[in-house]
């Protein structure tokens, strides 16, 4: 039953941060630099200390109290993360929601996933899985054997890409995107996908934060289990990392461009525009609220990350066909994105059985 809840939960973050995007396609008026960063300062600073103020009163001590070593590589790996959020747009600007998501978050899936219980493996601790596991266990080869198949779902999630592009003539999708460029797409989407894993590695690193959240909350809540928001606290701290990355990028984008009074240009509609941004940043920070409660039923391993960004693959593709991306395709086209979408619903239930065995 935990299992379940935590396969919910994740399915939850997965609709949030495949949504959104969404909202950023209601801003008039303004450069991709101005929206990203106004959105993004909702994400990455307001929502998650608002999220850890009404959920761990004290995680500002937690914070202060934690080593400077921990506080370094958590924000490291946030700054690093933030550069594969940054792409991530560009990602999607290049190469449309569903087939841009599928790459980025196929990447992240598969390093996030797999280098962190490579590391356990040579460096053991207490609730961590080593590599080792998942060769000599039913529900470590049941895990191996998802993720293989959600790779598979993201190839052919790819390839009716680029048979799109094809059955488009290359310029435009049918949603309007005339910036599609499937070359310079890929080589973003590359690089946004291996950076984008450093997120979990970023959420190992400030482990103990999230360890002393949950213990802070057990003893005033003996017999109830663990911490559903324990991971908030260690959310501040990753995502300063990504505020940082993207608001040097952002400003120094506004100056080249000279798009630095996109905020206050009366000639836009300024206050929807804020609106916009405001429910995109919220939406976004919402995937890994519902993250950190899938994580706290499955634990922080392979699992959590592979069933994360499984379900964001899956409902990006699904927001593609919604936003008609995929309009005017072949029917071979259109079939084989939904047999990438098939396939990495199989991958979902193989994983999900395969944690409720473990």
């Amino acid at each position: 039953m935990q299992a379940l809840f935590g396969v919910f939960f994740h399915f939850i973050g997965g609709f949030a941060s495949s949504s959104f995007y969404i909202p950023y396609k209601k801003v008039r008026g303004w450069a991709w630099e101005s929206f990203w960063i106004a959105g993004g300062i909702f994400s990455w600073l307001i929502v998650p200390f608002l999220a850890a103020w009404f959920t761990i009163p004290d995680f500002w001590i937690i914070i202060q109290q934690t080593p400077f070593s921990i506080l370094g590589y958590t924000y490291l790996f946030g700054l690093l993360w933030g550069i594969g959020g940054l792409t991530y747009g560009l990602g999607v600007r290049y190469l449309g929601v569903s087939l841009g998501s599928s790459i980025m978050l196929g990447l992240s899936m598969v390093i996030g996933s797999m280098i962190p219980a490579i590391y356990y493996a040579y460096f053991p601790a207490q609730g961590k899985d080593g590599i080792g596991l998942f060769f000599s266990t039913t529900w470590g080869l049941l895990t191996l054997a998802g993720l293989a198949i959600c790779v598979l779902g993201i190839y052919l999630c790819g390839l009716a890409g680029v048979r799109k592009e094809r059955d488009l003539g290359g310029h435009q999708d049918a949603s309007g995107n005339t910036e599609f460029n499937l070359s310079l797409g890929l080589l973003v989407a590359i690089v946004s996908g291996v950076l984008s894993a450093c997120f979990n590695f970023g959420l190992e690193a400030g482990k103990p934060m999230a360890n002393v959240a949950n213990e802070l909350w057990k003893n005033s809540h003996p017999g109830e289990g663990e911490f559903l928001f324990q991971n908030n606290v260690t959310y501040i701290v990753v995502l300063w990392g990504g505020l940082t990355t993207n608001l040097i990028w952002c400003i120094a984008l506004n100056l080249r461009n000279k798009t630095y009074g996109d905020y206050l240009n009366k000639q836009s509609p300024l206050l929807k525009n804020y609106i916009w941004c405001a429910l995109a940043g919220s939406t976004w920070y919402l995937q890994f609220f519902f993250y950190g409660m899938g994580e706290s039923k499955l634990g922080n391993g392979a699992s959590s990350w592979i069933l994360h960004m499984a379900f964001i693959i899956l409902l990006a593709n699904v927001w593609g066909i919604v936003l008609k991306e995929w309009k005017g395709v072949t029917k071979k086209t259109y079939a084989t994105i939904f047999a990438g979408i098939a396939v990495i619903i199989i991958s979902v239930l193989i994983v999900g059985f395969a944690k409720e065995l473990g």
